[in-house]
């Protein structure tokens, strides 16, 4: 039960509709005008910042998994898990303007529109975008589906140590 409220937990926070201030910026729906380029770039440095964080949790958790006293264990954890929001703040500095479609990743695609209304709202968005801007939305997409990925990943793993089973999860 406790894996099932963890697991709802993680996919409320890494799918939020709360939008950072710069995609607040720009949440109104671009109608006629030509989607912008995503920013691969500032992507790309926020994926190397966060593939960092990963690098950091995966070390952490060899320790973690190597310690016999439990105290030293649940100091460990809790610097995994400081590690974890950090990186989970990555992942969601990640959604900006460059990554959101006409009406805003955070407050349709994810957010309370796809729950109640499907893709209508999207207005014919994708289909006015070039191929070239297409491959990057999806190369952004599938990285940070891989990043989600990790995550769970982790939080499980810091869920069975907090519970106090020393078995490997993987």
């Amino acid at each position: 039960m406790r894996a099932l409220v963890l697991a709802i937990a993680v996919c409320s926070a890494l799918t939020s509709p709360t939008l950072p201030a710069a995609a607040r910026e720009t949440a109104a729906p671009q109608s006629a005008s030509k989607p912008r380029n995503p920013d691969t770039a500032a992507f790309d440095k926020s994926l190397a910042q966060f593939n960092e964080q990963m690098a950091t949790m995966q070390s952490q958790m060899n320790e973690i998994r190597q310690t016999q006293d439990p105290q030293v264990r649940q100091k460990l954890l809790q610097k995994h898990w400081a590690t974890m929001q950090s990186a989970m703040a990555t992942m969601r500095g990640m959604w900006g303007p460059g990554m959101r479609g006409g009406g805003g990743m955070g407050s349709g695609m994810m957010g309370p529109g796809m729950m109640g209304g499907g893709w209508g709202h999207m207005g014919g968005y994708y289909s006015r975008l070039t191929p070239e801007q297409l491959r990057q939305r999806q190369y952004m997409t599938d990285q940070y589906l891989q990043m989600q990925q990790e995550m769970m990943n982790n939080m499980m793993w810091q869920q069975q140590y907090w519970m106090g089973s020393p078995a490997s999860p993987q």
